[in-house]
């Protein structure tokens, strides 16, 4: 396991590097102009030595491999360098937002996982009876609906026309502190959004792999014994059934990034959502820099996190091999 783990890490360093150099390469030749972001309305009447002079201030003037060198080698110290369109160093702009974005998508995963599951094992127990083709119809339908459209159904249903969950936001309109039972409230809705536009593929995989588990020879053994069907399903066919499943822990990350910046959107949770976007539209190198790496390293420990559950789940799977 641990030198699986060391090879990977060594993999991640030079991607990490071709993916910072890919955003500064993206952003140099898109036309957007960062200092007219940075300066908004009051660059319409600056001069043109002042805006030359905030451009070499910014270091936007500067050749594309000098910036991404710079950034880089201040990066490996710690400093990320400050956000042009926010106003703050990039560490405290990730900082506040990432542990928001971090709560999101763990609960939405953990909804995805455990509902799949459930409801994969059952539908295999009775192949195309009432359960298995009313769930797998809903799990096709899911799967072609974009998450933002499923979180203003969520509002426009659970918010506006039952007025039982909160629309958006963190906290309430009238309240000032942050506290437990508010956030609890107001994370229902879209870590159920983005939580069920991630179940389908949890579901079909979980569905087929229990079903075909229940066909091989070592689960009929169990049954001619005389264990219980629970015994059979739940000790026999679901960890045979699950192995598939495990190897899209990491594939669904990037769409679970993807959903979770849609949702965050959607219902104005406090995350890392709006940040990109700025990011991205003003041309932000030091932000966008960062956030992708972030992501980046999310995919990467996701993949890890694949090989490591699916290793740990069949004995027969070496970590060295």
């Amino acid at each position: 396991m641990a030198r699986m783990a060391a090879r990977r890490t060594l993999f991640a360093a030079p991607v990490l590097l071709v993916v910072t150099f890919g955003v500064f390469a993206v952003a140099a030749a898109s036309p957007f102009d960062p200092v007219k972001a940075y300066t908004g309305t009051a660059g319409l009447t600056a001069s043109q030595d002042s805006l030359d002079q905030l451009r070499a201030n910014l270091g936007v003037d500067e050749p594309l491999l000098t910036r991404w060198w710079d950034w880089l080698t201040a990066a490996l110290t710690g400093d990320l360098g400050d956000s042009t369109v926010l106003r703050q160093p990039v560490a405290d702009v990730i900082g506040e937002r990432l542990g928001w974005s971090a709560l999101l998508a763990a609960t939405a995963f953990l909804v995805a996982i455990l509902l799949g599951t459930a409801l994969g094992v059952l539908a295999a127990r009775r192949r195309g009876g009432p359960l298995d083709r009313c769930v797998s119809s809903l799990a096709y339908t899911l799967e072609a609906a974009p998450a933002f459209w499923l979180g203003l159904l969520a509002i426009w249903f659970f918010a506006l026309k039952l007025d039982v969950l909160p629309a958006g936001g963190l906290t309430d309109t009238a309240s000032d502190t942050v506290t437990t039972g508010q956030v609890a409230r107001h994370l229902v809705l879209p870590a159920a959004v983005l939580g069920l536009s991630q179940l389908p593929w949890f579901y079909l995989y979980v569905r087929q792999g229990v079903a075909d588990a229940l066909e091989e020879d070592p689960v009929r053994g169990a049954r001619a014994r005389g264990l219980s069907e629970r015994t059979v399903l739940l000790g026999h066919a679901l960890r045979s059934g699950m192995l598939p499943m495990l190897t899209l822990v990491g594939s669904r990350v990037p769409e679970l990034i993807t959903g979770a910046l849609l949702v965050e959107t959607v219902f104005s949770w406090p995350g890392i959502a709006a940040a990109t976007v700025q990011a991205a539209t003003s041309v932000d190198f030091p932000l966008l820099a960062a956030l992708t790496v972030l992501a980046t390293a999310a995919v990467l420990l996701g993949n890890l996190l694949s090989d490591l559950l699916y290793g740990l789940a069949d004995p027969r799977v070496g970590f060295d091999g």
